[in-house]
């Protein structure tokens, strides 16, 4: 079983870890600049996507739910129909945010807040980057698919090679054409398009057997696209939650820079020390998307033995992993932090808030590693539940409660109790997911 979570998490962890790295490539070339407000650009336009694609990834995590359980049932058809039916809502959903634009672009600077230089740069970035809408999420649905069909190494292949065009892309707009932010976003979309087709080929090349299975008419059968559209409803709530969550946290990282008389630098220490906190949660999601394609064939396959021993040792592997960033980040954090920056009144602003960081790999494992084993179970209720206990419940009044008292200490303190309390609450409902009755399906399911 531990070579079976392995060879899966591993390609995930390789996948996934170029994605923060990303991220701190951009964070760098902009920290590198003779201004801290490219960061907050960057900052603020990100945060404008990852609302909108964090909502829509239920296109990667419905479909990989749905296809392991497919697969462990060895039903050919039904992962082909999934596969169809993810792509076509995702490029429908791409095309109809790009026509959408310019009221998504005026609702989100009427939510966020930032200093008048930040929000111009914004904006440029905004409208460059949303071009890439449905390469992106198209890219949604056949991550999930290839994972569901328990193929880590393909998602791997393809997130390598579209970070690699991406950086080598925004490195060359950036330093050759002194493009600054909107040289980031031109290389974001030229590479998700990449992205997309390396995609379309390497399905074409290892899984051609099922091209002759494909129907639109098979796809969209009601009943099919009924519990399809069920399941990631509740997922796309909890994850509306959490994108909510998140741009809260960068909003008043904005707001508390905007009401300063100090100087505008807790929108760059906040995206600066949420990037270890996003670094953290990538590699963890490799172990998280082995129990996500795990936890869907074995429930498919009606195997209960096989499903609790996986759950036990992927969660041997994950504190273990939480365990060894703690001690990177307290060892080795002001080092990451100068690579990441070279102003040093953000350096030092930040120094305050780095205890924060070494709290959250420890509390937050869990939330992620069960996200991955109701994802695969298709335990869409129960994540939404337990997502709405602790943003609506935990976070919010934590820090209405403490913001006045502590500060950013205060936003620092909420978002730890927010991702414990993620832990704790779906630990709780974990037993009636993992547990299935005779007939191989979830107890819940039977009390439903």
């Amino acid at each position: 079983m531990n070579r079976r979570i392995l060879d899966l998490a591993i390609p995930n962890i390789v996948s996934n870890i170029t994605v923060p790295l990303l991220g701190l490539v951009d964070i760098a070339l902009m920290g590198h600049l003779d201004s801290h407000v490219f960061i907050g650009a960057i900052a603020i336009g990100s945060l404008i996507f990852n609302f909108i694609y964090w909502g829509f990834s239920f296109l990667r995590m419905g479909t990989s739910g749905f296809t392991s359980q497919a697969l462990g049932r060895r039903d050919l058809q039904e992962v082909t129909n999934i596969l169809t039916m993810s792509l076509m809502i995702a490029i429908g959903s791409g095309i109809a945010l790009i026509i959408l634009q310019y009221p998504i672009e005026l609702l989100s600077f009427l939510i966020i807040t930032a200093e008048p230089e930040v929000e111009v740069l914004a904006a440029q970035y905004f409208r460059i980057r949303v071009w890439a809408a449905p390469a992106t999420l198209a890219q949604f649905a056949m991550m999930g698919w290839f994972l569901g069909m328990q193929n880590a190494r393909i998602p791997m292949m393809i997130s390598i090679a579209v970070n690699i065009v991406n950086i080598a892309a925004s490195i060359f707009f950036v330093r050759a054409l002194e493009m600054n932010s909107a040289g980031v976003a031109l290389g974001t979309v030229i590479a998700q398009y990449c992205g997309l087709l390396l995609s379309l080929i390497l399905f074409r090349r290892y899984f051609s057997k099922l091209i002759s299975y494909i129907s639109i008419a098979k796809a969209f059968v009601r009943n099919k696209v009924r519990a399809f559209m069920v399941i990631n409803r509740d997922i796309f709530i909890r994850t509306i939650c959490l994108v909510i969550v998140f741009s809260f946290f960068t909003a008043k990282s904005a707001s508390a820079d905007a009401e300063s008389d100090a100087g505008e630098t807790i929108l760059a220490v906040n995206s600066l020390l949420m990037q270890f906190f996003m670094f953290f949660s990538y590699l963890i999601d490799g172990y998280a998307h082995a129990a996500e394609a795990l936890t869907g064939r074995f429930t498919g396959a009606r195997d209960q033995g096989n499903l609790r021993k996986m759950v036990r040792l992927v969660f041997l592997w994950g504190g273990a992993g939480a365990s060894l960033f703690t001690l990177t980040y307290l060892f080795a954090g002001d080092h990451l932090l100068r690579i990441l920056t070279s102003n040093e009144e953000v350096i030092s602003n930040a120094a305050p808030y780095f205890f924060w960081v070494l709290l959250v790999p420890l509390i937050s494992f869990p939330a992620f590693l069960w996200d991955g084993i109701f994802i695969g179970a298709t335990a869409g209720r129960e994540m939404r539940n337990a997502m709405i206990i602790s943003s609506l419940l935990i976070f919010f009044p934590a820090y209405f409660l403490l913001q006045n008292i502590m500060g950013n200490h205060g936003l620092w303190l909420a978002f730890v109790l927010y991702m414990g309390s993620r832990s704790l609450t779906m630990s709780l409902m974990a037993q009636g997911v993992i547990s299935l009755s005779d007939d191989g399906k979830p107890n819940r399911e039977r009390a439903d």
